[in-house]
């Protein structure tokens, strides 16, 4: 089948990723989402990009599906919604359901993770999360 190149819906831009995180309310959600943004920086190497318009994501890969459909997304994320904090780094690591039974309230989605405040959570579990999520990202999408 013949490679197809579609518009993604969700690209990198040149948004001010501070302005954005300087802008989400109330305030614990903002020192929530600087705390996840700075681990998030020092876990992937990469500097924070905004992605459409509400999320914040560090590094990039590009995927080819078995129908040919590829594109770019980001690594890893984030994003400060209002009902939740959505972190995207969920991917197949081994043992993610071990670490997730011990991280705290949550809710997970097809390849998110919510939490509601990062002071429902054991953020040292968190933080193990995101790193093995990125080690899972770098064998599966090398580059």
């Amino acid at each position: 089948m013949a490679k197809t190149q579609t518009e993604n819906k969700t690209v990198a831009t040149t948004a001010d990723v501070q302005a954005f995180i300087n802008a989400v309310e109330p305030e614990w959600k903002r020192d929530d989402a600087k705390i996840v943004a700075t681990m998030m920086e020092r876990l992937s190497g990469h500097k924070p990009k905004m992605w459409g318009p509400s999320m914040i994501g560090f590094g990039q890969y590009h995927y080819v599906y078995d129908s040919g459909r590829e594109g770019d997304m980001m690594r890893t994320g984030f994003s400060p919604r209002k009902t939740a904090l959505t972190l995207y780094c969920i991917g197949g690591f081994k043992n993610k359901e071990k670490l997730l039974a011990k991280l705290g309230k949550h809710s997970l989605g097809k390849s998110c993770l919510y939490v509601k405040r990062l002071s429902d959570i054991d953020i040292n579990i968190l933080e193990e999360i995101i790193a093995k999520d990125l080690e899972y990202m770098a064998k599966k999408y090398p580059g």
